[in-house]
């Protein structure tokens, strides 16, 4: 555990560096193409550098998601704008290059923030300690519900996941909204996401927990820790990472979550469809998982038999320990990973 987490979050989080990070220089003739020229052989890999023509059409791209920034060519007042709802550290990332630019110029550089963060999450990260906050709360009951459940149909081991899920993104919205204000509106949406995600989580945790057993656990800490807070984007945009946790970015239940808040709450609806997309092909396949658990659970029972009854002896032998049934041996286990699991 220790080395997985180690080399997870060292290696998304330590070294954060642009990767292809799309900026645009604004202005018109050739002065701006030369520019931008400039600042892409300078930056090689680290930038995609575009120009366009207007102030107006970098607000609607940043807004729209398809740039980090904006520089807008002017030498007596050149201007950055950013968008720091969608990642303070990309904002961040991209004034650092640009500010040497101002600087040649002997001007100070303005830098306008067209979608900033709400007062209750000024720097943004918040919603990543949201997504935090609720994939502990659905992956900790995994092992509970995996153990307590057992032996009850599989019908009733789904609706259970169904109102642990609703219990848990209830409380995420309670985090995002009155108690924190992380979100000024979109709630309900907000809401709705966190449910998506929480019962993913869940129904595909309950159906490996036929097959893993014990190291159920472990391997939803890889899939939703270790895998999942890194690509999620809530610090860093997959600009600023390498491809691994980048390419996870695209299609993990973390960046749905993440991404898809970010789209509701800041620019316009933009993108949402897809990441609810993604959150909601993460609750099928967890449906699918539990399904093929039930089948397996269905083929594997044993059928019933009668035990035979021999006559009591007249004189009573000592009584031997009773041994462990493979039914106690298992109970046991399933305790054993509880324990496991409120530790972690």
């Amino acid at each position: 555990m220790c080395l997985g987490m180690g080399l997870a979050y060292l290696g998304a989080f330590a070294t954060p560096e642009p990767h292809h990070l799309p900026v645009a220089v604004v202005g018109a003739g050739p002065e701006a193409k030369v520019f931008a020229q400039t600042v892409k052989d300078e930056a090689g890999d680290q930038l995609d550098v575009r120009t366009l023509p207007d102030r107006a059409t970098a607000v609607h791209q940043l807004k729209d998601r398809d740039i980090s920034g904006a520089y807008v060519l002017d030498a007596k007042a050149p201007e950055l704008v950013v968008a720091s709802a969608g990642s303070d550290m990309s904002a961040t990332a991209v004034e650092k290059v640009f500010t040497p630019a101002a600087t040649a110029q002997g001007v100070p550089l303005k830098v306008t923030d067209v979608v900033p963060p709400v007062s209750g999450d000024p720097t943004g990260s918040g919603i990543f300690f949201l997504l935090i906050a609720v994939s502990i709360g659905s992956y900790a009951s995994v092992a509970v519900l995996g153990a307590a459940g057992a032996g009850l149909s599989l019908r009733t081991r789904a609706a259970l996941v169904a109102g642990v899920s609703f219990v848990v993104s209830l409380i995420g919205a309670a985090f995002a909204g009155p108690l924190f204000h992380l979100v000024d509106h979109g709630l309900w949406g907000v809401w709705a996401m966190s449910w998506l995600y929480s019962a993913g989580i869940l129904f595909l945790g309950a159906g490996l927990h036929t097959f893993l057993k014990r190291w159920t656990t472990l391997a939803v800490m890889v899939l939703f820790v270790m895998l999942n807070f890194t690509s999620s984007g809530g610090l860093f945009r997959p600009e600023l990472q390498d491809g691994f946790f980048g390419g996870l970015h695209a299609f993990w239940n973390g960046a749905g979550l993440v991404e898809g808040i970010r789209d509701l709450v800041y620019f316009d609806g933009h993108g949402l469809a897809r990441n609810v997309g993604v959150l909601a092909v993460w609750l099928l396949l967890g449906m699918v998982v539990m399904a093929i658990a039930g089948a397996v659970e269905r083929r594997r029972a044993p059928v019933g038999s009668v035990t035979p009854v021999t006559p009591a002896s007249p004189v009573a032998a000592p009584a031997a320990a009773p041994a462990q049934s493979p039914e106690e041996a298992e109970e046991a286990a399933e305790e054993e990973e509880i324990e496991e699991t409120v530790g972690v």
